[in-house]
């Protein structure tokens, strides 16, 4: 069975996800969706899957065809560069906040992980190791292009300066939120990014805990078909 020539440059990840569309193509005669492609390469976020496809796309791997659900053939190979793995370490809500589940910023599994290429990144994170992602809930960020389903790449922090997207923690609800961090007359206000929707306002600052701010945005591709 011919598989996918292996190339300097790409993660095990895009590797396993163009050997799956080769094979599939193979056998069916046609590309595989998106979702299929998530499912049989162990991604359950189908934004995570664009984002892989975006990079294959941008490499010279595969081309695509955003017109039609199975607009994915192979191509010849061009490398990406060097990558950083980053966990995904769970979910967090952008609107209200909302109760956090066990898993939520506390468990890293080894497959969980996006492949970021490093011409990607802001030049001053592309030494960082205190870097994860985390799935987004709600669409509170959505004036901030971030909407529900994308993956925001987190700086480990526990400080915010006015006007930082973070992720804050308030442990005596147990509840966590994506939002603008404002301290403002000894107030701590979570500002959204949608006009609809309200800023929380923390009358203690201490009972606040950032726990990381936004330095990239993997983005779902709106009304593409799974």
């Amino acid at each position: 069975m011919m598989m996918v020539r292996k190339s300097k440059g790409l993660g095990e990840r895009h590797h396993k996800i163009l050997d799956f569309i080769e094979s599939y193509q193979r056998k069916s005669k046609h590309p595989p969706s998106i979702r299929e492609i998530g499912e049989n390469c162990g991604i359950s976020s189908t934004s995570v899957v664009n984002y892989y496809l975006d990079q294959l796309e941008k490499s010279g791997h595969i081309e695509r065809d955003r017109k039609i659900s199975r607009g994915v053939r192979l191509s010849g190979p061009n490398p990406l560069g060097d990558l950083l793995r980053v966990p995904v370490i769970g979910r967090i809500q952008a609107g209200e906040p909302m109760p956090v589940p066990a898993s939520d910023f506390n468990y890293f599994n080894a497959e969980d992980s996006v492949d970021i290429a490093m011409s990607l990144m802001p030049a001053k994170e592309k030494s960082n190791k205190h870097l994860f992602a985390l799935e987004v809930q709600g669409d509170s960020m959505i004036d901030a292009m971030i909407n529900d389903g994308d993956i925001v790449i987190m700086k480990a922090a526990q400080e915010a300066k006015n006007g930082d997207m973070v992720a804050v923690w308030l442990p005596e609800k147990n509840e966590t939120t994506l939002k603008y961090f404002y301290l403002e007359n000894g107030r701590v206000r979570l500002q959204p990014a949608n006009p609809t929707m309200e800023p929380i306002m923390i009358d203690d600052p201490s009972v606040v805990e950032v726990r990381g701010k936004v330095v990239m945005v993997i983005r779902q591709v709106q009304g593409l078909p799974a």
